[in-house]
């Protein structure tokens, strides 16, 4: 149960990498509409941690870099739990009987 865990925990990790590393490619092309659906499909999920975010580190030099910062923690996050040294990781191996 807990490998199945960790596989989902870690998928879903590396989904919203995925999303911020998008969304940093999109603030290379400020002119696309958020109207369109395949931009919607990454600014919705990415918006509501963002937006706080953007509050507290404001643009520097006209750059958004918060999509930046968010890449680093989803993949420290994601390193620490299911990581070769993770939470979720040493869990399963204390779990997993000795053979």
């Amino acid at each position: 149960m807990l490998t199945i865990s960790s596989w989902v925990i870690g998928l879903l990790l590396a989904a919203w990498t995925l999303l911020f590393l998008f969304r940093i490619v999109l603030t290379w092309y400020p002119q696309l509409s958020r109207d369109n659906p395949l931009v919607a499909l990454v600014v919705v999920p990415t918006e509501p941690l963002l937006s706080p975010t953007r509050r507290l580190i404001p643009p520097i030099g006209g750059v958004d870099v918060t999509p930046v910062i968010w890449v680093g923690l989803v993949s420290l996050l994601r390193e620490l739990l299911v990581g070769q040294q993770g939470l979720v990781t040493q869990l399963v191996m204390r779990a997993a009987p000795l053979a």
